[in-house]
Order: structure tokens, then sequence, then C-alpha cells
């Protein structure tokens, strides 16, 4: 089960309450004027004059400035308690947290990592998706080879990964309509296009195509990269067994 999959979140992408909005707020921020004024509002109110005198701008263009971040909802003027002349200028609580789309969460029983031969970065992935997340994860190829390669069995000794009893299986025997399928090459991602489940797909130079060591450690190293963002996002979706067994 994905809260959002990524095809549907493509198919609809202008269907997403508030990113007209959003994207009006983010041109007015464009203004280098604008956004010097919305950072010097990030901890503090502060007055037109103060602000003009610290953005180097005239009163009048900052007036400007001023109107346009209000129109897009990005700030506030509000009256002096003790002067009712004096305006003081507030950004809008939180209102830049909210500007930038909200990352994909994916709740699934398992991760799959995939590529052609699942020979070497689909089980580097699963190896270090395991250091990273309690979500169980497993590996897999379109077009399995007979063995793991031996320069990816080297680099995982290397970077202290463990691949023992890992063979390469093929995707048919391995990838349940739950899983959440990441692809780690080119190829095999348009192989798989378009997919129906919850698929993830990252573009990962092949390393037994180059083979040079450095080309397996620099995938190990994309690889922890990739999935330090991914693992935070993929939460465990529980099997009904378990659920029952929890009970």
């Amino acid at each position: 089960m994905i809260i959002e999959s990524m095809t549907t979140e493509v198919k609809h992408i202008e269907s997403v309450p508030g990113r007209a909005q959003r994207a009006r707020a983010l041109a007015a921020l464009g203004d280098p004027t604008r956004l010097g004024v919305m950072e010097l509002l990030s901890v503090q109110d502060l007055s037109p004059d103060v602000l003009a005198a610290a953005l180097e701008v005239s009163g009048n263009l900052l007036a400007h400035h001023l109107k346009v971040l209000e129109a897009e909802g990005l700030i506030v003027r509000t009256h002096s308690q003790s002067d009712r002349r004096r305006i003081y200028v507030q950004a809008v609580d939180g209102v830049l947290d909210a500007l930038l789309p909200q990352a994909t969460v994916f709740e699934v029983p398992r991760v799959v990592f995939v590529c052609t031969h699942n020979s070497a970065r689909s089980v580097l992935a699963e190896a270090i998706w395991r250091e990273s997340s309690d979500v169980p994860s497993a590996s897999a190829g379109t077009h399995p080879a007979e063995q793991i390669n031996p320069q990816a069995q080297e680099v995982a000794r290397r970077s202290g990964l463990t691949l023992d009893g890992a063979i390469p299986r093929s995707l048919d025997t391995v990838v349940q309509p739950d899983d959440l399928v990441v692809s780690v090459c080119d190829s095999v991602n348009e192989e798989l296009s378009p997919f129906t489940q919850a698929h993830v797909h990252w573009s990962i130079p092949d390393p037994a195509a180059i083979g040079t060591d450095d080309a397996f450690t620099d995938a190990v190293e994309e690889l922890r990269d990739r999935i330090s963002l991914l693992a935070p996002r993929v939460h465990r979706l529980r099997t009904s067994s378990e659920l029952k067994a929890l009970a």
C-alpha cells in the first residue's frame, strides 16, 4: 500500500491543491530584495524604514516589494501598540515551510531493489538498506546472472557490507504486489515501464561496465546517499498475520 505513488503523482501533478498559490509565492521570492526581506524577518519584526536601510533601497521601492509579498500572503503589517503611526512588518508564521512540496511517503511491507542481472547494484543496495531501515528488503533482476559479481563482493567487503548467501534471483519470483520497487539502472527501469505498483527509479551508472574498483566504490557511495534520503520516507506496513500476532 502506498500513501501516494510516484505514478499517481506524475499523472495528477496539476491537481494538487495549493500548487498554483505556492508557485506565485515562490515567484515573488525570486527578487533579491524580496528574498532579503524574508531573510531579515525570519526571526524578528522590523519597520519599513529599518528594512529599507538594511537592504539599501528607497522607501518607495521597498513599499512596492512589501505590497507584492503581502499580496502572496508571505507578510503582514501591524501597528505599533505604543505609536499607532508606526508599522512593523512580520513574516507569516511557517509560511516558508509550506512553500516547498512535501516528500512522497511510502507505507509498504518491503522494499525490493531491481537491476538487470541482480549481481551488483541491486544486491549492494539491499545490503545498504539493511543498515539504514527496519523495513524488510530484497533484490532481484529481470535477467539474473549466474552469480554475484566478484567486484561487487569485494567492494562490499571493503565497505563493511554483508552479501553472505546472496544469489541473483528473478524479478518474477521475488516481487509482491505491495512491494516498493526501486530500480537502480536505466535499462531495467525502461523495461519495467509502465509499472503499475509503487516504483522509484535511480539512474546509477553500471560499475561492471566500467570494471574498475573505483567505479564500484562510487556506486556504493551513491547508493548510500540515495538510501539515506529514501529510508526516512518509507514506513513499514505490517501484514495481517503480524497485526494478529500483536493483538
